[in-house]
């Protein structure tokens, strides 16, 4: 897809259908998966079906811009959390938002390893969007000494991406363990 819908602008109160037709599209994928009806999704937005199609004409638009808007929410809360915290705490708030996000996305995960070509520049914009706001928390931890660099962001967000659950608290366990593993060592 693109450009997409999201990227262009829109009149406000299509950007209001547009917001509640991703929040409730997000909502029904969680819950029943991808391909849910889109009826149930249009009635949640508040909206008819020719809304819905005439923002997002396949399956696919939909789902691909769900999954991008929850990606950059999730991104734009690294610096917030930056701002807000001591390095450690952002990083460990910002580590159990992504395994939320993981946990919440798990719906779309079947779509995303489809094979259907409107998908395959999303892993791309996952690592685009990711890597660089990780990258930022990690760097200022470093720099405070609360962590060392053993893990990259890459290898950080791949190994919390293979262990987390739906499960919160295991999640927020993996996620200390985690962080604790990574505390510098003291000198021999």
């Amino acid at each position: 897809m693109q450009g997409g819908p999201v990227d262009r602008k829109v009149r406000a109160d299509a950007q209001r259908n547009l917001d509640a037709l991703l929040g409730a599209a997000r909502d029904v994928f969680a819950a029943d998966g991808v391909d849910a009806p889109v009826r149930e999704i249009a009635a949640r937005a508040g909206v008819g079906v020719g809304t819905l199609y005439r923002h997002f004409p396949q399956r696919s638009d939909l789902v691909t811009a769900v999954f991008r808007h929850e990606v950059d929410a999730c991104a734009q809360e690294a610096p917030v959390l930056a701002a807000a915290h001591p390095p450690l705490e952002a990083l460990r708030l910002w580590l159990r938002r992504f395994t939320a996000f993981l946990a919440a996305k798990r719906g779309l995960a079947a779509a995303l390893h489809s094979g259907d070509p409107a998908f395959e520049p999303l892993p791309a914009y996952f690592s685009a969007r990711f890597e660089p706001a990780l990258g930022a928390l990690l760097d200022a931890a470093v720099e405070a000494g609360q962590v060392d660099a053993r893990l990259s962001p890459v290898e950080l967000l791949t190994t919390l991406s293979r262990l987390s659950t739906p499960d919160r608290e295991y999640t927020e366990r993996v996620v200390d363990l985690l962080l604790d593993g990574m505390r510098p060592r003291p000198a021999a």
